[in-house]
């Protein structure tokens, strides 16, 4: 049996979803969960997060990749909006952030991360370039 997985948007893919649940091995999870951020919504913070690398902007000094802007704009958003976060002494004496994973977020909690990641981009005049490439800007953001 291969790997399933529904999304409950109707009492018929509930009643699959059951069958599927009757029907599988012992040894099987099951696991029932709000849904998480979607492929589109992925590819869209990536692409705004590639758009931020390839800019001029420095933060702390320096040009930051694609994976650093992630990594800043997920610890913003959560201070932005009251989120639990820290940060504490690193294995090595690093500091390290311990913030929530972008992956487990909700389809309205990475809708809220990629409204926030757009306004800091237009605050800061970031031209988003390989997200309106990617078909992720309305028409009138698409202007700049």
């Amino acid at each position: 049996m291969e790997k399933q997985r529904y999304i409950l948007i109707s009492d018929q893919v509930r009643q699959n979803a059951m069958r599927a649940v009757h029907i599988a091995p012992v040894g099987y999870a099951v696991t029932v969960s709000p849904a998480t951020r979607s492929l589109d919504q992925n590819a869209k913070f990536h692409a705004i997060c590639s758009d931020l690398s390839k800019s001029q902007m420095k933060w702390a000094g320096k040009r930051r990749s694609l994976e650093e802007w992630k990594v800043l704009l997920i610890s913003a958003h959560a201070v932005a909006t009251n989120s639990k976060g820290e940060v504490i002494p690193g294995l090595e004496g690093e500091f390290v952030a311990i913030r929530e994973s972008s992956a487990r977020m909700t389809v309205g909690r990475a809708a809220s991360l990629i409204t926030y990641a757009l306004a800091f981009c237009d605050t800061n005049g970031i031209e988003l370039t390989e997200t309106a490439k990617g078909g992720f800007l309305d028409l009138e953001r698409r202007v700049a």
